[in-house]
């Protein structure tokens, strides 16, 4: 089943990329008129680097499960078959 499930995985990947990065610009818009900084550029500052990389890092990690778990909803309701663990494992 999971050999079915990869081009959802892949689709909602990519899905997920371009949404979280529209998402973060328009919040990137909100803290500073200037572009988000990034790692290649040679004259920023450090905070606001690392400011730009946390924002960036939790929009997309949410988005990403957010997208990722609804391809799985999706391919469930298609095949009858959940791809993937069933509940999260007991401590």
């Amino acid at each position: 089943m999971k050999l079915l499930f990869l081009p959802f995985s892949i689709l909602s990947g990519l899905v997920a990329g371009f949404l979280s990065k529209k998402i973060f610009d328009g919040v990137w818009r909100l803290v500073d008129k200037e572009e988000a900084p990034e790692a290649e550029h040679k004259e920023i500052s450090i905070a606001k680097l690392a400011l730009a990389l946390i924002i960036e890092g939790a929009i997309f990690r949410a988005v990403r499960g957010l997208v990722d778990h609804q391809a799985r909803r999706g391919f469930y309701r298609l095949t009858g078959s959940w791809p993937g663990d069933e509940a999260p494992e007991q401590a």
